[in-house]
């Protein structure tokens, strides 16, 4: 992956600092910034291919600024938050955000997920009036290639066999919709579907190891208590 320039901003200077050497071990070209207002004077003079962004900043906060981003630029926004609420993590996310980590984070995991964004946003071409590929089925990203075959999680090819592949099909043409495990294995395995709740679930869980960062807190891959298992709109 070519470098690219990341805004990281945050009033706390060190974690700022923190942040910018972990970047530029990975080769990208990084720009501080210690306050929303900021952040958004930088963005109106250099190209910045992503952005991470703490939410509790003074002068305009995290949420604020995303907002005004959003009304000018489709560059990848990656919300930092001491907050764990899920509210807090719903708001960010349906004003604009595209991931939210809450803080202490794992170094590791925030470098895995600005790769993630990036390759979305510079690969898959997620930029605003980008083209979408004939034959792809195209959720966030995740591209499932129905010609070819194939599944790419943020432009990595995946190996899946060929019963999980169905099943990411079935889910991935029907994005927000609940199926119960039944409807999944009837559908995948073309037999009556009774007592097939733990074999559905354990190629679910194969199939959340292999496409999601964190398996335990999928992005993609849901499951409704009770009800079933849907792949979630993105």
């Amino acid at each position: 992956m070519e470098q690219a320039t990341i805004l990281v901003v945050d009033d706390d200077r060190e974690i700022v600092g923190a942040i910018a050497k972990l970047l530029e071990l990975d080769g990208h070209r990084v720009l501080r910034a210690y306050d929303g207002l900021e952040a958004l004077e930088i963005l109106h003079e250099q190209t910045v291919h992503l952005i991470i962004l703490d939410v509790m900043m003074p002068r305009m906060d995290g949420l604020s600024a995303t907002m005004q981003v959003r009304r000018e630029k489709n560059v990848p926004i990656l919300l930092l938050s001491a907050k764990t609420e899920d509210a807090d993590k719903i708001a960010g996310l349906s004003i604009g955000a595209d991931d939210y980590m809450t803080k202490p984070y794992n170094p590791m995991e925030l470098a895995a997920r600005v790769k993630a964004l990036l390759r979305r946003y510079m690969t898959l071409g997620t930029v605003a009036g980008a083209p979408a590929r004939p034959g792809v089925i195209q959720l966030g990203g995740l591209a499932l290639d129905t010609q070819a075959k194939i599944l790419e999680v943020d432009g990595e090819p995946v190996r899946l066999t060929a019963t999980e592949y169905r099943i990411v099909q079935f889910l991935m043409e029907n994005p927000g919709h609940v199926f119960s495990a039944s409807e999944i294995y009837e559908h995948v395995w073309n037999e009556p579907g009774f007592g097939v709740e733990n074999t559905v679930m354990v190629h679910i869980r194969r199939i959340r190891e292999k496409i999601e960062i964190d398996p335990k807190n999928p992005n993609y891959l849901k499951v409704v208590w009770g009800l079933g298992y849907k792949m979630e709109k993105i």
